[in-house]
């Protein structure tokens, strides 16, 4: 088939370290089908420049447009923007290309321009939620109808977590249109390694235990409730290291507050990273440790799995479906109490690398494309 998908979530030039799980997802679909990828790029990043290259692909194409909108008001015109801005610049190539399907990763506004999109070439689309366009955006009332709309009128909605997929079913998807797909890991890449010369490389001493946070440093992924439990970690453990791999507006926050809590010398703010760096981080790491306040099911936890990384994280979103006790703990959010026993227990604990790591081995990105193949070509047949 001849796919066309459609996102923000997608590595560019302006954010070369964006949502790297579909970068993966989408090029191995580019096997499957003739795909594109037209990714939403936000005005005010464009005005920034580029910040880099964008990844290459091995089978799909990537491209991109501009997503104007005004900013601060008008928040819920989101989605009649990002279909204007589309069509303003890619309509002419949009109706001659002559696609089978349209894919939609986000509900908002992604999907509700997609859903616009669709109506106007008279295609069939699917939907792909993932977290906080669920668990917030669609909590928002003047959000709500517009991405409960675009949801039911998608032939498939895919949901990364059993969660999402009954968020989805609760704002009127007919149960037998949602399908839980969970993302996958790339097996060659996240997998043990040599623990002492991952830590030779990233130049840490062998005997600190080390604590890994991966991701966008911003309180809504409780980076600072990770910061504000370490005390309590340094009390049983004061060797220990927390290690920031990402970036983020909270970044400022957490050095300063470091500097208060004096354990600054313990906390390395390493920045963001490229993704084919993070397994070095892991295979180096004692534990990875996130403890958002939302999620879907986010593939840091499971690519931490895959090195066979216990995870102390949240009791959130899709995270206990994916968490089993052999591979880690859970904490209530915002517990930072909790969060400190948790983590120091952790480090002590004597966990089997080999239950855990087969227990991510059901986790692979083979077969979760292989699944995603079969939802799309059911939902472009036409209907008896």
């Amino acid at each position: 088939m001849k796919v066309l998908a459609l996102t923000n979530l997608f590595p560019t030039a302006w954010d070369p370290l964006r949502a790297s799980f579909n970068r993966q997802q989408f090029d191995r679909l580019g096997a499957y089908h003739d795909l594109d990828v037209m990714v939403a790029v936000d005005f005010r990043d464009r005005r920034r420049g580029p910040r880099g290259d964008a990844p290459a692909l091995a089978h799909a194409r990537a491209s991109d447009f501009t997503f104007w909108y005004p900013p601060r008001i008008g928040r819920s015109l989101h989605g009649l923007a990002w279909y204007a801005s589309l069509m303003a610049q890619r309509g002419a190539q949009l109706r001659r290309a002559r696609y089978d399907l349209l894919l939609a990763s986000w509900g908002y506004p992604d999907a509700v321009g997609t859903a616009r999109l669709a109506r106007r070439l008279g295609l069939p689309y699917v939907v792909k939620v993932h977290g906080s366009d669920l668990n917030v955006q669609a909590e928002q009332p003047l959000h709500r109808p517009q991405i409960a709309a675009a949801l039911r009128g998608a032939r498939a909605v895919i949901a990364v977590s059993d969660a999402l997929a009954g968020k989805a079913r609760a704002l009127g998807v007919a149960p037998g249109r949602v399908h839980l797909l969970y993302n996958g890991v790339d097996g060659e890449r996240f997998r043990p390694g040599d623990r002492a010369a991952a830590r030779h490389a990233l130049e840490i001493a062998d005997d600190d235990p080390l604590v890994l946070y991966v991701g966008n440093l911003k309180p809504a992924k409780g980076c600072v409730d990770l910061l504000e439990a370490f005390p309590a970690v340094l009390a049983h453990h004061p060797r220990a290291r927390l290690a920031f791999v990402g970036s983020g507006a909270a970044g400022a926050t957490i050095a300063r507050r470091a500097q208060q809590l004096g354990i600054a010398e313990r906390v390395l703010l390493a920045g963001a990273r490229p993704h084919e760096q993070l397994p070095l981080w892991m295979q180096a790491a004692d534990l990875l440790s996130l403890p958002s306040h939302n999620e879907g099911v986010p593939n840091v936890v499971l690519e931490a799995m895959a090195c066979g990384l216990p995870v102390v994280a949240t009791r959130v979103g899709g995270i206990p479906e994916v968490l089993p006790e052999q591979a880690g703990l859970l904490v209530p959010a915002h517990d930072h109490d909790a969060l400190g026993h948790a983590l120091s227990d952790a480090l002590q604990r004597g966990w089997s690398r080999e239950a855990i790591l087969a227990h991510a081995a059901g986790f692979r990105w083979e077969d979760n494309v292989r699944h995603l193949d079969r939802i799309l070509r059911d939902a472009a047949t036409p209907s008896p």
